[in-house]
């Protein structure tokens, strides 16, 4: 091109682009096409910008759709594969049990067994997410509706047993697993009529109502009779104050209303070794082994003959729930709860901690089992109601700023729980009331359960000022030499752990959930209709009353609580004394063990 050249000079003349434009922008607005020249063939150039509209149209509609399923995802949060077919579902509790719970006992069981700080828990190798614990009344959840949580899918008021907020019962899973026909089975160490078993087959406003609770759970209620199979303690509530060792406020026999209903009972270890493993016994049975709580294992295991463990009552009750159903379309469901964490909890008892932990863990592997070697697909999902007692891998013993430090060795020279020697030295004072080798039997008890050579004068002082309180001070004494910490003698608001023996069977709970998510699973897993069973207790419920203590006429749910009455208890401390201590409770007051 000639430097003199116009830069334009190759284009069309502005009065043919013009006319060009004007044609184009009058077919747009009359919607009429231009006038071509119909024989002009499309060229490359027109098809490409074709394609690339094309393309770019189904891009943009491509991402759309993308988005719209991320959001739904993140919505509904990931959910569990539909099961199919007949399946066993074991939901175990171990109540109490947070976080720290698992760093004091897995630390404990390294030091023990010399095991590298690599070495874990079972339950480590199962986590697969956590559970919000706040109930409906509290950022601190008690028992009672932390298991409501679990039992019914919905948030209630702290001490509501399967009850909502507006006193009206909500259907449980496990009375839906037994309409759905599944069987079903309670295995705890606590009372079998402590909160968490009760929440999942009686229904009272009061958890404290533990006499009540025994009636509900062999069937004196609208549903009658849903629990196939229940081990555990409580022996107490069921039987006619009239006899010995029995803690109710009336003389009803309730062992006696259980075999009118079709149970068969037992009350021993002899009784229980000859189910031989679960091959030889007949459903219903109610087993129960305790006037009141199964003693902790740190003290169980010195009382083998006399009590089961949580392994042996869970793998007995798996055998004859899965031999029950051999030849059903329907499975089983079973809670198996380790009760006795929360307790050593409200103790601030490291010792008796780390042994209920272990042999929850050691339960948790006996189902591990049972679902590896039985034919019937099942699942295990676990969880904890609540944390207690604020526990801490940690203790700051002085002003000076501490030293990072804890020993689990100290724990690890304690033969006896706190409980025990407690019940031992109270024993002790009731027949030796004017002793002068009080401080001598003092000294060696300290000795001899709690391992502690290095005790002071101060704090034999102190026991023997002092005795009623020498549950709490025995269990400070291993505390402090652990540096273990606490913050409460009650529950916390931590978060707690989920377990699962299959991730992907229990994919909606992989991550952090509300607690009544929880029980969303169990209903969904098993797919029974819990809403039908909440209709079914309303309306055979209403106007229907029971005789108390007094012979007064009232609900069959129990007095509610008047407006402004604490629901959660505060003489409940005294009572975490396990089978150990052989006392009757005075007639009207109950149990508040647990709350």
């Amino acid at each position: 091109m000639a430097r003199d050249e116009p830069l334009l000079s190759n284009r069309p003349s502005s009065e043919t682009s013009n006319d060009r434009d004007l044609a184009e922008e009058d077919a747009l607005l009359t919607g009429q096409p231009t006038q071509r020249n119909s024989n002009s063939p499309r060229t490359w150039k027109f098809w490409r910008e074709v394609g690339l509209f094309v393309w770019a149209l189904m891009a943009t509609a491509f991402v759309v759709i993308l988005a719209v399923l991320y959001q739904k995802s993140q919505d509904s949060g990931p959910s569990s594969p539909e099961p199919t077919g007949k399946r066993n579902l074991i939901f175990m509790v171990s109540d109490g049990m947070g976080p720290t719970s698992l760093s004091l006992t897995r630390s404990f069981m390294q030091f023990q067994n010399g095991a590298p700080w690599s070495e874990q828990l079972v339950l480590d190798q199962h986590l697969i997410g956590q559970s919000r614990t706040r109930s409906s009344s509290s950022l601190i959840t008690d028992s009672a509706a932390g298991a409501t949580a679990f039992s019914c899918a919905q948030k209630t008021y702290n001490s509501a047993i399967s009850v909502l907020p507006n006193h009206e019962p909500c259907g449980t899973v496990l009375e839906a697993a037994k309409k759905a026909g599944y069987m079903t089975g309670l295995v705890v160490t606590t009372r079998i009529t402590d909160a968490t078993p009760a929440c999942f087959a009686a229904h009272v406003n009061q958890r404290a109502e533990e006499d009540r609770i025994a009636e509900q759970m062999v069937g004196d209620y609208p549903l009658g009779r849903v629990v196939d199979l229940m081990f555990g303690g409580g022996r107490c509530h069921f039987l006619p104050n009239s006899t010995d060792n029995s803690c109710r406020a009336d003389n009803k026999d309730i062992v006696g209303l259980a075999k009118k209903n079709g149970f068969d009972y037992i009350s021993t270890r002899k009784e229980f070794d000859k189910l031989k493993g679960g091959a030889a016994l007949n459903l219903p049975l109610l087993g129960l082994f305790a006037e009141t709580d199964v003693p902790y294992e740190i003290d169980r295991r010195n009382d083998d003959d006399v009590y089961p463990s949580l392994h042996e009552m869970a793998e007995v009750a798996l055998q004859a729930l899965s031999e029950a159903t051999r030849g059903s379309e329907k499975g089983f469901f079973l809670m198996v709860e380790g009760s006795r964490i929360d307790h050593a909890g409200h103790h601030n008892d490291p010792a008796a901690q780390v042994h209920e932990v272990l042999a929850y863990d050691k339960a948790f592997t006996s189902v591990l089992d049972f679902l590896e070697n039985d034919e019937t697909e099942g699942v295990l999902v676990g969880t904890s109601d609540h944390e207690t007692g604020g526990l801490s891998t940690a203790r700051q013993l002085h002003a000076t700023y501490p030293d990072y430090v804890w020993y689990p060795g100290a724990l690890s020279n304690v033969s006896h729980s706190a409980e025990h020697l407690d019940y031992e030295y109270k024993k002790y004072l009731a027949s030796n009331p004017s002793s002068a080798d009080k401080e001598s039997f003092v000294r060696d008890i300290i000795s001899s359960g709690l391992g502690i050579k290095d005790f002071s004068d101060d704090e034999v002082s102190k026991l023997l000022k002092e005795p009623n309180t020498a549950l709490y001070q025995y269990a400070d004494m291993v505390s402090r030499r652990s540096q273990t910490g606490w913050s409460s003698h009650g529950h916390s608001a931590a978060d707690v752990n989920i377990y699962s023996s299959d991730p992907k069977a229990a994919l909606a709970l992989v991550g952090n959930h509300e607690n009544t998510e929880v029980g969303d699973f169990l209903r969904d897993y098993l797919g029974v209709d819990v809403e039908s069973v909440t209709k079914e207790l309303r309306e055979k419920g209403t106007g229907l009353t029971v005789t108390d203590a007094e012979g007064n006429q009232v609900s069959w749910m129990g007095e509610v609580p008047e407006d402004g009455q604490r629901l959660d208890g505060q003489d409940h401390l005294p009572n975490y004394e396990g089978d150990f201590r052989k006392r009757h409770w005075n007639h009207g007051r109950g149990c508040d063990c647990g709350m």
